[in-house]
């Protein structure tokens, strides 16, 4: 089914294209090009995708591929024209300091969605590093831990970034992928103490404790830096992973873990 997929995802996001709220609703904008393709009229159903959907498939493409294969054509326009759900239309407006926010079209009107009320919400990867941030503003490390993964938090697997009560120095370097990464942030220097296997459990005393203490200018280097990055960072989801580059190397590695964003590394 590799050549249905041509026409699902256009299709999908022709639902939220602004041109339908003025001239139709999203469902008959899709019943109309479910219509269109099992029809056999290809040029319509091209003219009802999005100015997006267009810039990554032209016309001639989207006709081959309807011509090529007219089964999957017929088969994904009979299940567009039989939706399971009312359609929500949403759209998301991003601030100067980089965070998202969602807003719903219900009734005619446009609605703030809750998101936008949530100060440390975790439903997405920028909303828990947007989050992290306000904590840490704040100096909330209570609401810090909400994203610290639960390893990392009961002091099971080490994690360069996140730190604890500061240790002692060793006299070899880590080499471990986690301090790696956190080595190549913008402040240049040693990253705050990771996490090591066997530690007690991460408490906000602890993260108080290293940030605060000896560790205090290279966190706020390194969180300045995250903080510039951001309006116009691209954040890479791969399924319960996810990527943010910042400064010169540095990476905010996040994981999805109980159905909620944490950061796993910086």
């Amino acid at each position: 089914m590799k050549a249905a997929a041509l026409f699902l995802p256009a299709a999908l996001v022709l639902a939220a294209c602004p041109s339908a709220l003025v001239q139709q609703g999203p469902s008959d904008t899709l019943r109309s090009y479910a219509q269109a393709l099992e029809q056999g009229r290809v040029d319509d159903a091209y003219h009802l995708l999005s100015d997006e959907a267009k810039r990554s498939l032209s016309l001639e493409a989207f006709r081959r591929a309807v011509k090529e294969n007219p089964a999957d054509a017929v088969e994904i326009a009979r299940a567009l024209s039989r939706p399971a759900t009312d359609p929500v239309v949403t759209a998301t407006v991003t601030v100067p300091n980089g965070e998202e926010l969602l807003l719903v079209y219900e009734g005619g009107r446009w609605r703030i969605d809750a998101s936008a009320v949530d100060l440390y919400g975790q439903a997405t990867p920028r909303q828990a590093i947007m989050g992290f941030l306000r904590a840490f503003e704040r100096k909330r490390y209570d609401v810090i831990l909400r994203y610290v993964p639960d390893a990392e938090r009961e002091g099971v697997a080490g994690m360069g970034g996140i730190g604890e009560e500061p240790a002692a120095p060793k006299p070899e370097p880590r080499a471990d992928a986690a301090d790696a990464g956190a080595k190549t942030a913008a402040d240049g220097g040693a990253p705050p103490p990771a996490i090591g296997a066997g530690d007690t459990q991460l408490t906000p005393e602890k993260l108080r404790a290293a940030w605060e203490g000896p560790y205090k200018e290279q966190i706020n280097r390194i969180v300045q830096a995250i903080k510039t990055a951001l309006p116009t960072a691209q954040i890479e989801e791969t399924g319960d992973s996810a990527a943010m580059s910042y400064g010169a190397g540095g990476t905010v590695a996040f994981m999805r873990e109980h159905g909620a964003w944490k950061i796993r590394d910086f």
